[in-house]
């Protein structure tokens, strides 16, 4: 692919397929090879691309806080040199907290928007704190950090039954620099609510959490949905869908899509 240059950093990105337009974010301490399982089926009928966010995979860092407007900023521009107006996001937990900053800063070009095991919600007190925490741990070994994180967002039984799966998630995390992780967390940590989003807008909209997710509860979670026209599905794992319930996902998104 032809480099995408955006403020003097050469944007990562792959495009797959003819048809509408479907763009996949990846999550924190993810790249763009995580929808590998994925493409295949929604390439069929759509053009999908895939973009890696600042400090991860092969795109570079911009700065100290990479804020989801900025990375929003920047996937819009990715879709404008590939000559696409309008386009289907579907967001992998960071990946969807970029996706709800884009329908909030280009509503004509959002088509629909896909939060997967994602929230609208902003980050809570506790969890502000604990990004502050997990900062400091990153600036003493930010190895060590990415270790200890991935195990974590399978479900409990899934850390052992996919263990190499785990292993290769940590394998691709251990790529991304200290700056990388430290600006992701920042970003993510002041990020806005945008619960509005999925009440105030008319594309379609799709939310998918995982039952045993240990990072979002997903009770607490169907709650944001409540009055708005958002459709839910609920996988019976945790947080990595794309890998611990990769079927089910597969056919939800193949569905979503077809409503577009």
């Amino acid at each position: 692919m032809p480099k995408i240059i955006y403020k003097n950093i050469p944007i990562n990105y792959s495009l797959t397929g003819k048809g509408s337009a479907i763009i996949l974010l990846h999550g924190f301490l993810e790249n763009n090879s995580m929808w590998k399982g994925i493409i295949p089926a929604l390439s069929k009928k759509n053009k999908v691309i895939t973009v890696d966010l600042f400090g991860h995979g092969k795109t570079e860092n911009l700065g100290y806080i990479h804020t989801m407007e900025e990375q929003a900023t920047m996937v819009r521009f990715v879709l404008k040199s590939l000559n696409i107006r309008k386009a289907t996001l579907i967001g992998h937990s960071m990946g969807g907290y970029v996706a709800l900053a884009f329908a909030e800063l280009f509503p004509k070009n959002t088509k629909g928007i896909c939060l997967m095991n994602s929230t609208a919600y902003p980050d809570t007190s506790e969890k502000k704190i604990n990004r502050d925490r997990a900062i400091e741990v990153v600036k003493q070994n930010h190895q060590t950090f990415v270790r200890l994180s991935i195990p974590l967002l399978f479900s409990e039984e899934n850390q052992t039954t996919l263990k190499e799966e785990v292993e290769s998630v940590t394998s691709e995390a251990l790529k991304i620099s200290k700056q990388g992780i430290i600006a992701s967390l920042e970003g993510m940590k002041i990020r806005k609510d945008r619960t509005a989003i999925l009440k105030n807008n008319d594309f379609k909209k799709l939310l998918i959490l995982g039952k045993k997710d240990p990072v979002l509860n997903f009770k607490e979670h169907q709650e944001q949905i409540k009055n708005t026209n958002t459709e839910l599905k609920i996988l019976s794992q945790g947080h990595m869908s794309h890998i611990e319930n990769n079927k089910e996902l597969t056919f939800a998104l193949e569905n979503f899509i077809k409503l577009q």
